[in-house]
């Protein structure tokens, strides 16, 4: 059950927890919270395991109203429990589809509200870990050395270590890594040290330690350990990859990082809490755009397209380090308040870099991805909402560019209600208000209502809104008027294309059509032609590949490329079928690999099918979960 909403706070809200607000974890955060967690972990390449164990600093928010301590797991395999260093009873419960399972601690006594107990915990992850990938070197750049990375978001760190894996609860976290791989980690490096030979022909193996004072939630728990370089990208940021893409890595993320945050600053007025910002080129297998990792960013290759026009994946999870990071959602249900103000943030950015109308161009484009998610649901859908009813669900199978997009457009309509010089200050009192803190919906509502209470032209307009159909509406939210500067050329190069399909006109397309354009706006090219696919012909979607270079064979553009491919599946065009297989082996990230997984299910079943097979351990467990899903319905593979 949702709390009720909080209209008649008259100051902001404490957002100390009294009652779970998130019906996806199996702890009793309510009763016990974590202020202080300690991961010590050896990284096993060969048998594919972290092996060690972590520290928990827990504090009673109650007074003597149980002798338990419940924490969440997930195919872990836990060898020993000792609360202050003594020995207790401890037993894993039975699992429960997709929570995992709860591991009980039983106290040997109550404790006093405000008293600490520290908890500690042997264990290592298991061959069922959903969070770890594990990377041959064969799967690698250069085939030399093995490679791990961490994807924890949702709620995927339980599989990682027992924790109150909920965004409703944020602590601090020290990290001592052991590796023979560099090892970078959601905290401040503080050294590499304590090298300890090899046994048996296998390499030594050195500590690397990090800190992240700022406490964060657990899906922000991060580590990789891989064949990494770094280079400068900014004066206080560096960007990380594999030693052959490191140049081409920094080419395109130079100079980018700096103007981004003058750009928040300008909005938020809340200096940067991180200390660096650095950003971590993972392996094409990642299965997202980008993750905001506190410290390092873990972002797609596909953000490296050789012509810096996909950048704006690092302007979104820098933005995320106010918003989510530093101000996070209290459970999945309000996703909206990570996502939706990160979009918003982002496009801010775009704005003052930019210009204006690049903020509506992005906006643009963004109503197309919403209208995908809609129309994939059902405008009818649970999932639609900007609030949603997560009980006994998977958080993973909400997710969509619904709380991206429907949360911008919830905030952008703030911004025209209210007025933007009005609106623009109540943004840094909303960040300052919650920083450190979790928080949902209604303690959003309050803190807006509660800034404008003596303006009475706002609270006026606050008092007539509609906050049950914003928060609980299914479908589309209202549409604003965007300025079409920047999609004007796109929209009148897709109508001739129409008309040169529907043999109402003799347009002959030629490669100038598209000079000057930004490769966005051949994305909104490709999307507007997207509308009468169907209508095209093989011949036809050969002669708009090459003659605009939108091919697989001519463009390291992902965004573009796959635009295309998507006309071309469902076009029918068999000359399309091979490259999207290609495609689907050669990157990981969800947005591009379930689109075009499902159409190219709809061709040529077959070969999706034997697509998946082949390239099963290239993805990443999250990713190879949907994809299943996705192809053979809840049939287990």
């Amino acid at each position: 059950m949702h709390r009720a909403p909080a209209a008649m706070v008259t100051k902001p809200v404490d957002v100390t927890i009294n009652t779970p607000r998130d019906p996806n974890t199996l702890s009793n955060y309510h009763n016990f919270v974590t202020r202080h967690t300690v991961a010590e972990f050896e990284i096993d390449f060969d048998k594919k395991i972290l092996e060690g164990g972590v520290g928990l600093t827990l504090e009673s928010l109650t007074d003597g109203e149980t002798k338990e301590v419940v924490l969440d797991t997930s195919f872990l395999n836990i060898t020993d429990v000792k609360v202050d260093g003594k020995e207790v009873k401890w037993k894993v419960g039975d699992r429960s589809e997709s929570y995992g399972a709860p591991l009980t601690i039983t106290l040997d006594s109550t404790v006093p509200k405000s008293k600490t107990v520290d908890v500690q915990i042997k264990l290592s992850t298991t061959d069922k870990c959903t969070a770890l990938q594990w990377m041959t070197p064969a799967q690698t750049s250069n085939k030399k050395h093995p490679y791990m990375f961490s994807q924890c978001q949702a709620i995927h760190a339980r599989s990682v270590f027992p924790c109150q894996d909920t965004p409703d609860v944020k602590s601090t976290f020290e990290f001592k890594l052991r590796s023979p791989l560099p090892v970078l980690a959601s905290g401040l490096p503080t050294g590499a040290n304590e090298y300890l030979p090899g046994k048996d022909g296998k390499p030594g193996t050195l500590l690397y330690t990090f800190e992240q004072k700022v406490p964060i939630t657990s899906y922000l728990f991060a580590i990789a350990s891989g064949d990494l370089a770094s280079a400068s990208i900014g004066p206080r940021s560096t960007v990380w990859t594999g030693p052959e893409e490191l140049l081409a890595c920094q080419w395109e993320l130079e100079g980018e990082v700096e103007p981004y945050m003058k750009a928040i600053d300008s909005v938020v007025a809340l200096p940067y809490q991180w200390t660096q910002y650095n950003v971590l080129i993972l392996p094409p297998s990642f299965p997202y755009g980008g993750m905001e990792n506190p410290v390092w960013t873990y972002a797609t290759p596909s953000v490296i397209s050789g012509d810096k026009q996909n950048v704006d994946v690092i302007a979104h999870e820098l933005s995320h380090s106010w918003s989510g990071n530093l101000v996070s959602a209290a459970s999945w249900e309000h996703f909206w308040l990570n996502e939706g103000w990160t979009t918003y943030l982002e496009r801010r950015i775009q704005a003052f870099v930019h210009g204006e109308p690049h903020r509506h161009f992005s906006s643009i484009i963004g109503w197309k991805a919403l209208e995908e998610s809609v129309k994939l649901f059902g405008e009818d859908h649970e999932y639609t909402k900007l609030v949603v009813d997560l009980k006994g669900q998977d958080p993973d199978d909400a997710f969509s560019s619904i709380p991206y997009e429907k949360g911008f457009h919830a905030l952008y309509a703030f911004e025209l209600l209210i007025g933007k010089e009005k609106w623009d200050s109540f943004i840094p009192h909303y960040f300052d208000t919650f920083k450190f803190k979790s928080v949902d919906s209604y303690d959003f509502k309050s803190c807006l209502i509660d800034f404008f209470a003596k303006d009475e032209e706002v609270k006026k307009k606050l008092d007539a809104f509609d906050w049950d159909a914003l928060f609980y509406k299914p479908g589309f939210p209202a549409k604003p008027d965007f300025d079409d500067t920047l999609v004007k050329t796109c929209y009148s190069l897709a109508e001739k294309w129409k008309a040169r399909i529907s043999s109402s006109s003799n347009f002959e397309p030629k490669k100038s059509d598209i000079d000057g354009w930004m490769a966005n706006q051949s994305v909104v090219f490709l999307e507007s032609c997207q509308a009468f696919a169907e209508s095209f012909s093989s011949a036809e979607v050969h002669l708009l590949g090459e003659t605009y270079g939108y091919t697989y064979q001519a463009t390291k553009n992902i965004e573009v490329v796959s635009r295309f491919l998507t006309i071309g599946l469902r076009a029918k065009a068999q000359e399309t079928y091979q490259p999207t297989a290609e495609l689907l082996g050669k990157i990981g990230r969800m947005k591009f690999v379930r689109p075009l997984f499902r159409l190219l299910e709809k061709a040529d079943r077959d070969l999706a099918v034997k697509t998946f097979e082949e390239n099963r351990d290239f993805y990443h467990p999250i990713c190879r979960q949907m994809v299943e899903k996705d192809l053979f319905g809840d049939e287990k593979k």
